[in-house]
């Protein structure tokens, strides 16, 4: 018989978040896990739905964001509101979830989802598995992050970590098992296609915290001042549209971007439709990774993202904003460059690395896809979040 697994997805926008999870569902042994979803309405719907997910989509799923670059302060006290419209959706977004069960455990696929998770844990009495994938505060001693550490520690069965990175802000005296994300790359398409430039990309969410607006700058100074021959892309789906007076609101408070249109504004200001490409959403994400030479990753989260290691396995190095870099994603100087801040300026230098030191980077692109097969084979990282369900089912038996 296979685990029911009932699984929690913050995002309606499909992003690194919800690929990891199509992925790691599709990786699965055969008849291992039925995976059930819920999740807010949006594209992540027909992208579960296509891995073999049953989905239960509702209008939104209440969150509590103590991440560390987005946690509440000033401003932002107000997206507590939005949860507090959320949460009738959450409860009835579970009591239709508890109607076609029952399950064998929740798994989370992000820790901002903790009160929803708590709360089905209680409701549906079932073990609960804790995905973290962005980075949290650690070892803040204000009263949520207590609240957050207590709750991991006491109710959480299993916390899982995308990578050190991650696990490097969470508490010392929490268990954390790391198991990389991954992706099931096709032999036949590894490699690289012939280009008449050299072409730079950005994959992932259009969203600011990712840093496409500094993308979108160290381009411009690329082509315009000093007027390098290269292309560039982003293939990304945009987060949010914003209109009206409720769009104007959001903006001016920070809490909201329409992203695409921002950019394509700046690209039509100045000049650079023709050299720097916004494809939206792909659902053949490693056909774009064949094209390019390099990717970027200039977010504010210091991190290295899902598409460092994905462009890794087409043998693409990538540059990344993070400052102490763990070994298991990206490997300075060896498997790609760093840069300490999302620095539209310090980007372009590195960029311009790469354009002029060609040798340099096919010798790390080759290292980085050494690094992709060693930590982000999705087969084999999908068999330690089986094992892990396993575990946790026995020590329950």
């Amino acid at each position: 018989m296979p685990l029911k697994v009932l699984f929690f997805h913050p995002a309606a926008s499909f992003g690194g978040a919800s690929k990891s999870l199509v992925e790691l569902v599709k990786a699965f042994p055969t008849g291992t896990v039925e995976a059930t979803v819920i999740c807010p309405k949006g594209s992540v719907v027909r992208a579960f739905q296509e891995a073999g997910m049953k989905v239960i989509a509702a209008w939104g799923l209440s969150q509590w964001d103590n991440t560390l670059f987005s946690y509440y302060r000033g401003w932002r006290w107000g997206v507590l509101l939005r949860e507090l419209v959320f949460l009738p959706h959450s409860l009835h977004a579970l009591w239709r979830a508890w109607r076609i069960g029952p399950y064998d455990l929740i798994h989370l696929n992000e820790v901002t989802l903790l009160p929803v998770g708590l709360l089905a844990q209680k409701l549906l009495r079932l073990p609960l598995v804790v995905h973290v994938r962005s980075l949290q505060r650690g070892e803040a001693r204000d009263a949520r992050t207590r609240w957050f550490t207590r709750h991991l520690l006491n109710r959480a069965d299993a916390v899982i970590a995308i990578d050190e990175t991650v696990r490097r802000t969470l508490p010392n005296r929490l268990p954390v098992r790391i198991v990389h994300n991954g992706i099931r790359v096709c032999p036949e398409e590894r490699g690289q296609t012939a280009k008449k430039r050299f072409r730079v990309g950005m994959i992932g969410g259009l969203l600011k915290v990712k840093g496409v607006y500094e993308f979108f700058e160290a381009a411009r100074i690329l082509l315009k001042e000093r007027e390098i021959d290269a292309e560039f892309v982003v293939a990304g789906e945009n987060a949010r549209e914003l209109s009206g007076p409720m769009g104007w609101l959001l903006r001016k408070l920070d809490l909201g971007h329409d992203v695409r249109a921002d950019l394509e504004s700046f690209a039509k200001a100045h000049n650079l439709e023709e050299r720097v490409r916004l494809v939206g959403f792909v659902n053949d994400v490693q056909s774009i990774y064949k094209e390019l030479d390099l990717l970027c990753f200039p977010s504010y989260l210091d991190a290295a993202g899902r598409p460092v290691f994905e462009a890794a396995f087409f043998s693409v190095p990538s540059v990344v904003a993070v400052r102490n870099p763990p070994s298991d994603t990206i490997v300075q100087g060896e498997t790609g460059l760093c840069i300490d801040y999302p620095d539209a300026r310090k980007l372009a230098e590195v960029i311009e690395y790469f354009y002029r030191n060609r040798d340099e980077c096919i010798r790390m692109g080759e290292n980085a896809k050494r690094l992709a097969h060693k930590n982000f084979v999705i087969e084999n990282n999908a068999i330690q979040i089986y094992s892990i369900y396993e575990s946790i089912l026995a020590q329950r038996s």
